[in-house]
């Protein structure tokens, strides 16, 4: 009965249209109301819950992809990517997995991915004859591996919820192989689909205009280096790296590339404030609702069910990837990471799963959910960046939602893609 208070009001407040933040936090105080606990002490988990040096690295991690997004960092990553696959038979369209493969491990953000690479690119392959929601669907699918690879904000996210067992570092260690395994898959698609529909070749970039396309590029690619290579070192943490990512990408845009106005920085201030404030009541709310289900014993008894429902580890990771998979096609990936993390690690960790191949596996799932129809946030961000409908769009997804349960299958179950890495460098 305590569940069906606790999750029943959560759901009803969501389908009567309140923000999962609040609808998290409303949720929590019935439940709270419901087992006669003190609101007192609900108030103390929710200033606990945004009480973590960790957290800092969120903020700084949306700032640096939020300068480096809108100051041409993004442009000149799109054009070094051409230098190096752009004169293949569609190699404009490898072109754009690469691009986002380079800015996904500086902004880590698979939202700011889209719109900054789509806007590029997506018009530009149009031009060059690709049918627009084939560039679209490229995009959206290209973006999903932000969120693995480093520095990815969910992975940091998971290590809050995880109770911070769980090190950022591994976790950014572990989503290399992974996400650069569904770069690959996702560019050997584009290829088959280049030599069957003979989509145009690209021409050879002179050697000389090459190298100037690098060495522009190189101060961008430089954030990666400072971020992998500080953390990888000991020189700083996760979070302090965030704040280098910061300044480093602040002196590119503004004293380098110089195409940024100094005026607009204010209102981009403006917008990445607002972007952190709701993520950090998400993360506060989450945190009572967390309490709350602890202190009902709702983890412990949905780790009952699923090792009752079979004890074949193989089994209890697919009906978990079915649950993932169904869950982020309708709500966004935030909440479901600080909801369903408590949840589910207790059940993985009893099955001999480790925890942080487990955070990629939920990455992946909820990466999936993004680009999934009814509430995909990457999807309608990729739709309304390339003008094409969200039916079009999804038409031309297929493929690739293909080629993406690949890689979650052999994430899912082949446990050293995710942890060799890790084991290596840390």
């Amino acid at each position: 009965m305590d569940a069906l208070i606790l999750l029943g009001s959560f759901i009803a407040l969501i389908l009567i249209g309140m923000p999962v933040a609040y609808a998290l936090g409303l949720s929590a105080l019935i439940g709270a109301w419901w087992i006669d606990i003190p609101f007192q002490a609900l108030m103390i988990q929710v200033a606990g819950g945004v009480n973590k040096f960790s957290l800092m690295a969120i903020p700084f991690f949306v700032l640096a992809g939020a300068i480096m997004a809108e100051g041409g960092m993004s442009r000149r990553l799109v054009a070094f990517a051409g230098v190096l696959v752009g004169f293949v038979r569609g190699g404009l369209s490898l072109v754009n997995i690469m691009a986002s493969t380079f800015f996904g491990a500086i902004s880590g953000s698979s939202v700011a991915d889209t719109a900054s690479v789509g806007s590029v690119l997506i018009p530009e392959m149009e031009r060059r004859g690709y049918p627009r929601e084939f560039a679209t669907a490229v995009t959206v699918s290209g973006s999903v591996q932000a969120l693995l690879t480093p520095p990815s904000h969910n992975s940091v996210l998971y290590s809050l919820a995880a109770g911070g067992t769980v090190s950022i570092a591994s976790l950014f260690m572990a989503g290399v192989v992974p996400g650069l395994l569904m770069s690959a898959c996702l560019m050997v698609l584009c290829l088959i689909f280049a030599r069957k529909r003979d989509y145009p070749k690209g021409e050879v970039i002179p050697l000389r205009q090459a190298l100037k396309i690098a060495a522009d590029a190189l101060w961008g690619l430089m954030a990666m280096v400072i971020i992998l290579g500080g953390i990888l070192s000991g020189i700083f943490t996760a979070t302090e790296s965030a704040a280098i990512a910061v300044l480093w990408a602040f002196f590119v845009t503004m004293f380098i590339y110089r195409d940024y106005k100094w005026s607009e920085l204010p209102k981009l201030m403006h917008r990445t404030v607002r972007t952190i404030s709701i993520v950090m009541i998400l993360i506060a709310f989450a945190a009572s609702f967390g309490y709350i289900m602890t202190l009902m014993q709702i983890p412990a008894k949905i780790t009952t069910m699923f090792l009752t429902l079979s004890d074949n580890r193989y089994v209890i990771l697919m009906c978990i990837n079915a649950m993932l998979l169904l869950l982020g096609t309708v709500m966004d990936m935030a909440p479901l990471i600080l909801i369903l993390t408590p949840i589910l690690l207790p059940v993985v960790l009893g099955i001999g799963v480790d925890p942080v191949h487990f955070g990629m596996i939920m990455l992946v799932n909820l990466g999936i959910g993004l680009i999934t129809p009814p509430v995909g946030a990457v999807l309608f961000v990729g739709a309304a960046v390339g003008k094409v409908s969200i039916e079009k769009t999804v038409k031309a997804l297929l493929p690739f939602y293909a080629v993406l349960f690949m890689v979650l299958i052999a994430v899912t179950y082949i446990p050293a893609l995710s942890l060799w890495l890790p084991s290596v460098v840390l």
